[in-house]
């Protein structure tokens, strides 16, 4: 699943299990620490890319915290995102 993209549903947020989450929630902060990296050094081509994984990262903590206040479920163990 490409972060930062429109691959990143919050319908898609929803079929992934709790430790894919957080998985995801690396990935993207990780990109978001090298794009960082890249403004600051004047390297960075596509200065929209920051918004975009700034918003996924967004849509991921909503996801975890409407499951912890019981809001949303996290899928059964039987099904595959």
């Amino acid at each position: 699943m490409a972060v930062g993209s429109k691959d990143l549903t919050s319908e898609q947020l929803r079929g992934l299990g709790d430790d894919r989450l957080v998985d995801e929630l690396k990935k993207a902060k990780e990109e978001l620490f090298n794009l960082r990296f890249q403004s600051a050094t004047g390297q960075l081509e596509n200065h929209g890319r920051l918004r975009a994984v700034r918003k996924d990262i967004a849509r991921i903590y909503t996801e975890m915290r409407e499951r912890e206040l019981g809001i949303g479920a996290a899928p059964a163990k039987g099904e595959k995102a």
